[in-house]
């Protein structure tokens, strides 16, 4: 029996387009409970969830929102319509899968994209990860000519880091840790029409 879903932390994906999808069948290959919720009504996302794997369930945006961990897979624009799902998000730890890829500079204040979606979660601990791959190798076995596929972390609370890595490692993936949003987490980052300083670019290019 897979061990993995015995763990007492729970897990909901908020979005459930290309990326949120990808998510998803990253839990389902390791037989991971996910909630996954949108917009839309569960009805309408459960012929998809049910087609990923019996461990991904689709249920209401309020309901999903119940998780431990929350992995936000929206557009980056659309972020401040989840946090206001909630009156506070103490407690919870809000992993910001989102990219803020063409959104205009002065938007964001000159702030990485996740400082400005951390503002938004009143309470979160939030962490910066699972956003520089695109969905296909997102979606694909992560244990690659037996290494395992890279996801940067960063986040400002470092007690929120360890559990993220922790379940990227259930995953498959290798977490390497990045710091501070603004500083090794403002790498990965997409700032405008460009892809944060593109400074690991050879490390992930025999990977994409």
């Amino acid at each position: 029996m897979n061990t993995d879903r015995r763990s007492v932390m729970s897990y909901a994906i908020v979005g459930f387009g290309k990326i949120g999808q990808a998510l998803a069948h990253a839990f389902a290959r390791k037989n991971i409970d996910v909630t996954v919720a949108s917009r839309r009504p569960p009805e309408a996302l459960a012929p998809q969830a049910r087609a990923i794997g019996p461990t991904v369930v689709a249920k209401s945006l309020r309901d999903a929102l119940e998780a431990d961990t929350i992995i936000l897979a929206v557009p980056f624009g659309k972020h401040r319509e989840v946090a206001k799902a909630l009156p506070s998000w103490k407690g919870k730890t809000v992993i910001d899968a989102t990219n803020a890829f063409g959104v205009p500079l002065e938007e964001l204040d000159g702030l990485p994209s996740s400082v400005v979606v951390a503002k938004a979660f009143t309470g979160a601990k939030l962490v910066k990860g699972f956003n520089h791959l695109v969905a296909a190798t997102l979606a694909a076995d992560p244990i690659v000519e037996g290494g395992h596929r890279v996801v940067f972390l960063s986040s400002d609370d470092e007690d929120a880091t360890a559990p993220v890595a922790a379940l990227a490692k259930q995953l498959g993936f290798a977490p390497v840790e990045l710091g501070k949003l603004n500083e090794g987490g403002a790498l990965v980052h997409a700032r405008g029409r460009t892809w944060g300083q593109l400074i690991f670019q050879d490390l992930f290019k025999k990977e994409q």
